[in-house]
């Protein structure tokens, strides 16, 4: 394992270590796996380019309100990198890279709970297509004040390929009933 981090420039305006310089350098090492610890900019192109090269596992994190928000906001995102991409293409490079979008929310009681799992399934002319797996759906709170759900799951076909491809069995009962979660 190898951590990089970033690097603000000195009182000079020099020595700075950008994001998009460590995921470039990252790649040099021929990592396993790459982790952004959140990407805010012209990285994610970086990043996505490096999620479609071989590198399953991957991961990073984006701050947004949903997971279909969390999508636009990479293609914002890798636009900003000012390379003249095409829109579709972008967004191609994000169908391919991107499996699963977990996205997270703080509750009314301060705490925070995975609100959805959402698998990408591809494209449907220039809009990526989602498909949720999970879904938190608040109900109440219990006895402690805290937020409590019901979640319901889908019938995540990409996640079960990539699945059995990996040799990794889910029980598709998984996917098939309510839970209750406190």
């Amino acid at each position: 394992m190898v951590r990089l981090e970033t690097r603000p420039p000195n009182i000079e305006g020099k020595g700075a270590v950008r994001q998009r310089q460590l995921v470039i350098n990252a790649l040099r090492m021929r990592p396993d796996r790459i982790i952004v610890g959140e990407v805010r900019g012209e990285e994610a192109l970086d990043m996505l380019q490096a999620m479609n090269t071989g590198h399953d596992g991957s991961l990073t994190t984006v701050h947004a309100n949903s997971a279909r928000d969390a999508l636009y906001r990479l293609d914002t995102m890798v636009a900003m990198a000012n390379l003249n991409i095409p829109e579709k293409a972008i967004r191609q490079q994000i169908a391919s890279a991107v499996n699963l979008v977990v996205h997270m929310n703080r509750m009314a009681d301060g705490t925070r709970k995975v609100t959805s799992i959402t698998e990408i399934t591809g494209m449907e002319g220039e809009i990526i297509s989602m498909q949720d797996i999970f879904l938190f759906e608040r109900a109440g709170l219990n006895k402690d004040g805290r937020s409590w759900a019901v979640s319901r799951n889908g019938h995540p076909a990409q996640v079960q390929r990539s699945a059995g491809s990996r040799r990794i069995q889910l029980p598709m009962e998984m996917f098939d009933h309510m839970h209750a979660i406190v």
